[in-house]
C-alpha cells in the first residue's frame, strides 16, 4: 500500500509512480473509468483514462463501458455526469471540490430572477448544480454559447428575451458577439468564476509588452475579454492574433501550432495538457497565479481511497436528472 499523503505534501516521484500503479489497478478491479479535467495537477491528468472539459468529459462517461465513474473535476462536473449516466456509480475523490461559478447562482435565485421576466428562456452555463439546470431551457459551454443563443433567437425570433447566467464575462461576450447590447432584452446574471476573473486587462496588457508576437487565446470566461475584443475592434491588437477558445479549442489549437508561442489566459492547469501536445510551443500564462484551488484538491492518494472505499458517491435524484437532461440534449443537438 502506498503511504497516504495529505494534499499539502509534495509527492516524491516514487511515490507518484507507486500510487499511479495502484490507481490503476484498482480502477480495472472496480470496472471503473477515471476522467479528469484539464484544470487538474499533472499526475492525476496522467492517470486518466480521458482527459477534457466538463461536458466533453461526461458524454465520455456516459458512452464508457464501465460501472464506475471516477471524476477528478469539481461537484458540478459529477452531477452533469450523474445526469447523463444514472445507471452507473459515480464518483468524486473529494466532496469540498466545489465551484465559485455553480455557486454564484441558486436554484431560488434564478426562480425568483424568471418570475421577474415571465415568457423570457433560461440560457445557463453548464457549470451550474443540477438543481438550476433542472429549471433551465438550454444549457450552454463555452465553445458553444454563442450557436446556442443565436440559434434561440433564430428559432424564436429576434425580440425574444433571454435570462443568460451565471459568468458575466461570458454573458458579455455572446452580448457583443451577437450585437445584443443595442436591443435589450438579454439578460446577464452578475456571476464570475474567482479564477477567471482575476486574469484582468492589466496581465493582458503586462504580457504582451513583454511577448509582443505571441497568439493570445482568451478563455470566454476572463475578466480580460471585453478589454481584448475592444483592442481588436481599436485595431490595436491585431485580429488574427486573438483567439477565443474553449479549453478544447485551447488543446486542439496547440495540437494545430505545434511551435509557435502563445499567451493563455485560463487556469494555469491548461498549460500542462497543451505543452503534452506541442512540447515545442512556448506557451505563457497571462496571470501564474490563475489556479483553482478547487480543482488542485483532487489528488492521487485521495483517488486512491476513492476508488478502493468506492467513497463519495455523487447521485442527482431521479425527478432532478430528468428534468436536468433536457437542456442539456438540447444543446448537444444544436452543437
Amino acid at each position: 500500500m502506498a503511504p497516504t499523503t495529505s494534499a499539502a505534501e509534495p509527492l516524491e516521484l516514487y511515490d507518484v509512480r507507486a500510487l499511479s500503479e495502484e490507481v490503476r489497478a484498482l480502477a480495472k478491479e472496480r470496472d471503473a473509468v477515471i476522467l479528469a479535467h484539464n484544470y487538474q495537477v499533472p499526475e492525476i491528468q496522467d492517470v486518466a483514462d480521458y482527459v477534457g472539459d466538463s461536458l466533453g468529459l461526461s458524454r465520455q462517461a456516459a458512452a464508457a463501458d464501465a460501472s464506475v465513474i471516477a471524476f477528478c473535476g469539481v461537484h458540478f462536473m459529477a452531477e452533469t455526469a450523474s445526469v447523463l449516466s444514472p445507471e452507473k456509480t459515480v464518483l468524486i475523490p473529494d466532496l469540498d471540490a466545489g465551484c465559485s461559478l455553480a455557486d454564484s447562482i441558486t436554484p431560488e435565485q434564478l426562480a425568483d430572477w424568471q418570475a421577474k421576466h415571465p415568457g423570457a428562456v433560461t440560457v445557463m452555463y453548464v457549470n451550474t448544480t443540477a438543481e438550476v439546470k433542472a429549471i433551465t431551457d438550454y444549457c450552454v459551454t463555452s465553445a458553444n454559447a454563442v450557436n446556442v443563443v443565436a440559434h434561440i433567437l433564430e428559432e424564436h425570433g429576434a425580440d425574444t428575451e433571454i435570462l443568460f447566467g451565471p459568468d458575466m464575462f461570458l454573458g458579455a461576450y455572446v452580448e457583443k458577439t451577437l450585437g445584443l447590447n443595442e436591443r435589450g432584452g438579454f439578460h446577464i446574471w452578475d456571476g464570475e468564476c474567482h479564477v477567471h476573473a482575476g486574469i484582468r486587462p492589466s496581465d493582458i496588457t503586462k504580457i504582451r509588452g513583454e511577448h509582443p508576437d505571441a497568439d493570445f487565446l482568451i478563455h470566454p470566461e476572463c475578466g480580460c475579454v471585453t478589454s481584448v475584443m475592444e483592442y481588436v475592434a481599436s485595431g490595436d491588437v491585431a485580429s488574427e492574433g486573438v483567439h477565443m477558445l474553449s479549453t478544447g479549442g485551447m488543446l486542439k489549437y496547440a495540437e494545430e501550432h505545434p511551435d509557435r508561442e502563445a499567451i493563455v489566459a485560463t487556469e494555469t492547469g491548461m498549460l500542462y495538457p497543451m505543452q503534452q501536445a506541442a512540447p515545442e510551443a512556448r506557451l505563457i500564462p497571462a496571470n501564474p497565479r490563475a489556479e483553482c484551488v478547487y480543482m488542485k484538491m483532487i489528488t492521487l492518494p485521495k483517488l486512491r481511497d476513492s476508488l478502493r472505499d468506492l467513497r463519495y458517491e455523487v447521485k442527482v435524484p431521479e425527478a432532478v436528472a430528468e428534468r436536468a437532461r433536457v437542456p442539456i440534449e438540447r444543446m448537444v443537438a444544436i452543437s
